[in-house]
């Protein structure tokens, strides 16, 4: 299994949040495991959590939804809209944290080819510096390199 580092950055005083990964995949094939609700499943969030998918309409316009639960019962749910979704390539979306309304911000995921695979690129801008300070204070860190692993092991499951 690949063991390809997770590099989260998040420039002090921005609200920028960024995040690179190579995976020993396709462009397609990471696309897949990343929009298919079925596989979103698998990967998305801490191991230590439960996911639920209500909803995960991956299209221009369509809609996202779904609750973390932690081992204490704690929910968390999350919300957005896909605005730009090109195949195998980019996708735009907002993203919300429903325990703080309004809070919603905009992310963009590109996948590049390289000569081992693929390299994820999401870019997360937050409505404010204080804004993504309290996202990254809450785990986020965590939470981002879990789902990473998980998805690289996930993918790596797909190609045996």
């Amino acid at each position: 299994m690949s063991t390809n580092p997770t590099i989260i950055t998040a420039p002090a005083g921005t609200p920028f949040v960024s995040v690179t990964r190579d995976f020993d995949a396709t462009p397609a094939q990471l696309f897949r495991v990343q929009t298919d609700p079925e596989l979103v499943a698998q990967w998305l969030g801490p191991r230590d959590m439960e996911i639920t998918i209500d909803e995960y309409d991956v299209r221009p316009g369509g809609r996202y939804r779904y609750i973390h639960k932690g081992e204490d019962g704690t929910e968390y749910a999350f919300r957005g809209v896909f605005h730009t979704v090109e195949p195998d390539t980019l996708v735009i979306q907002t993203f919300e944290w429903e325990g703080a309304p309004g809070q919603v911000c905009l992310e963009n995921a590109t996948y590049e080819k390289t000569e081992a695979g693929v390299r994820l690129h999401q870019h997360s801008v937050f409505p404010s510096v204080e804004a993504r300070d309290a996202m990254v204070e809450s785990g986020m860190e965590y939470g981002i390199n879990d789902a990473m692993d998980r998805l690289a092991e996930l993918l790596a499951a797909d190609n045996s």
